[in-house]
């Protein structure tokens, strides 16, 4: 079996392969759900509908893809918007149910396997208290491994505000951690 790139796929959709549109959705779709699953703040049923809609969107402008652009940057960036247009929407109200489940969004995980139940839920509390653009940066590097320049394209800032935002996420919750001890 011939192992294609993420572009190659992109190109082949762009080209009407049906077949490498289910091998990129095949490939992305898990990961993608637990990035939005941690921005969500553990809304299982609101990550599944982001990330639907966010293959929805990548097909829909699969056109202005241009080979060799590296397609993750663009499919999460997809991902952050309508993250960001979601709680963006008047009707959108921002409950404690709905952060309740955090703990969940960090559990499961190889890089959490090794923590207590006591300290996934420190650290679930703690990266529900940082700020949204600090938790996707967060989330975007340290869980989803993209560098800088990848992070800098998904959000559409500068690499020294990733940097910031990284930098104070992290001051932060080492502060929050540290405090809860």
């Amino acid at each position: 079996m011939v192992l294609f790139s993420d572009e190659e796929l992109a190109l082949g959709i762009q080209r009407g392969r049906a077949d490498d549109l289910t091998l990129l959705v095949e490939r992305h779709y898990s990961p993608l759900l637990g990035f939005l699953f941690r921005m969500t703040g553990g809304d299982h049923a609101l990550a599944e509908d982001l990330v639907q809609e966010t293959f929805l969107r990548m097909l829909s402008k699969i056109d202005t893809y241009h080979y060799p652009r590296p397609l993750k940057p663009w499919l999460y960036a997809i991902a952050v918007n309508l993250t960001r247009d979601h709680y963006k929407q008047a009707e959108f109200r921002h409950t404690d149910s709905e952060t309740a489940n955090l703990e969940t969004a960090v559990t499961g995980t190889p890089e959490t396997e090794l923590l207590t139940g006591e300290e996934t839920q420190r650290l679930a509390a703690a990266m529900d208290s940082l700020p949204p653009l600090q938790r996707e940066a967060i989330l975007l590097r340290y869980l989803h491994d993209l560098t800088l320049n990848e992070i800098s394209q998904v959000l559409e800032v500068p690499v020294g505000t990733v940097k910031s935002r990284l930098s104070l996420g992290l001051k932060r919750l080492k502060d929050t951690l540290k405090v809860d001890r």
